[in-house]
């Protein structure tokens, strides 16, 4: 798959010249380029701020296009607006062509063979093509679907481990798995205090308010939350944070109880390290209400309640919101 650009902008052009292209224009012609490592020397090179794992993915892409495609190769591209996606065969080698696109001047000639509506592909496929890298390998049961559409004209058949309410659902909890990790990553990256300030903000959008100890020894309290700000209306809550490798045993937790007796106080431990089995052992025999929450529980409880975190606490851990079908 090679996509024609932001919104298959160039999907017209690649159909009417026959070829197919990718830009980094910038690098000059690929054809001396026969190895991975140099490719990627010039993209550092000319692109020195682009993270390590962006320029590795790019030097990837330039790659394969110069390198691995052969002649004889299926290529497919699409047209969003249309939901068609075009699909042909390599037809030559490697060229750098200007007068097609400056900014995309790196083509490969196309004998295109016919288009395919999205429509007529089994789910699977549609999943597998929904990639959105600028050029990646296809999947052969994908290719063969593709093949299968071209000729037939007719909608795939599907079975009944191809259901598409299945296969969407599988591929939704797959998206919000790496959501969950991925934003547990950016909390477990903030420091103690914007720590503090996440976990204050959270209860903040939970219907409290909030009062912070002071930078310094903290009295094992680090958030007092309760409805009126000052912890004299009930329920308060007292919240410890810790912010570290390694989980909280039960002497920690004993610690925390051992300061805290008041009959109507409510105890929240947050440790992004965890808790070890001891420790949930030692929170349910207390003496109070108490609750452990985890750095996973932290952020799920993020989430649910993210419309309602003020500004400062949004910019500690930016989200963005994603719809699906429902």
């Amino acid at each position: 798959m090679v996509r024609a650009g932001r919104d298959g902008a160039a999907y017209d052009a690649f159909k009417e010249q026959g070829v197919v292209a990718i830009g980094w224009h910038e690098i000059g012609s690929l054809a001396g380029l026969s190895t991975k490592e140099a490719i990627a020397n010039l993209v550092r090179q000319r692109w020195p701020n682009l993270k390590s794992q962006a320029a590795a993915m790019a030097a990837g892409q330039i790659y394969r296009f110069r390198n691995e495609m052969s002649v004889g190769d299926a290529i497919v591209t699409y047209d969003p607006a249309r939901r068609v996606y075009l699909v042909g065969q390599i037809s030559g080698d490697y060229r750098r062509d200007e007068k097609f696109d400056p900014e995309h001047p790196n083509v490969r000639p196309v004998q295109w063979q016919g288009e395919v509506s999205r429509d007529l592909l089994s789910v699977a496929s549609k999943n597998t093509l929904g990639a959105i890298s600028t050029l990646f390998l296809l999947s052969p049961d994908a290719l063969d679907d593709l093949k299968r559409a071209m000729v037939s004209k007719e909608p795939a058949e599907q079975s009944a481990a191809d259901e598409a309410p299945e296969v969407e659902e599988d591929v939704f909890r797959n998206i919000q798995a790496k959501a969950l990790e991925f934003t547990k990553d950016r909390v477990a990256a903030l420091d103690w205090e914007e720590m503090q300030d996440l976990v204050a903000g959270l209860l903040r959008a939970m219907g409290y308010k909030t009062q912070i100890s002071p930078v310094g020894p903290d009295r094992g309290k680090d958030i007092v939350a309760s409805p009126d700000g000052f912890g004299f209306q009930a329920p308060k809550i007292i919240v410890e944070v810790k912010h570290r490798q390694g989980a909280i045993g039960a002497p920690a937790i004993r610690s925390f109880i051992g300061g805290h007796r008041h009959a109507q106080d409510r105890g929240l431990y947050v440790s992004t390290g965890g808790f070890t089995k001891e420790a949930y052992y030692e929170a349910e025999r207390a003496n109070m209400p108490m609750a452990l929450m985890t750095i996973e529980n932290l952020v799920e409880a993020l989430i649910e309640h993210y419309d309602k975190l003020d500004t400062e606490t949004r910019q500690l851990v930016p989200l963005k919101r994603i719809y699906w079908p429902s």
